[in-house]
């Protein structure tokens, strides 16, 4: 599986939910591929997503915006699974 990770240059909450997602990652079976991309490499991402950073996607559905956290991030996923 494959989570799209959205990232800004200089964003302290992306940091914070890289963290988060490493988390994530070790609290499941199987592998979690993390495809991080930054907004500010693409025109229309960065205007899709510039003040919603971080944003972590699956399977098209954004999971979690903003400040990402662990149990939030986990529920999110679950749902969809």
């Amino acid at each position: 599986m494959t989570i799209k990770f959205y990232v800004g240059t200089n964003c302290g909450l992306c940091e914070d939910a890289k963290i988060q997602i490493e988390f994530f990652k070790e609290s499941y079976d199987h592998e979690i591929k993390i495809d991080t991309i930054n907004i500010e490499e693409d025109d229309s991402l960065l205007e899709k997503y510039m003040l919603r950073i971080p944003v972590v996607e699956y399977d098209g559905q954004v999971l979690q915006e903003g400040n990402i956290d662990f149990i939030t991030l986990t529920e999110a996923y679950n749902q969809l699974k």
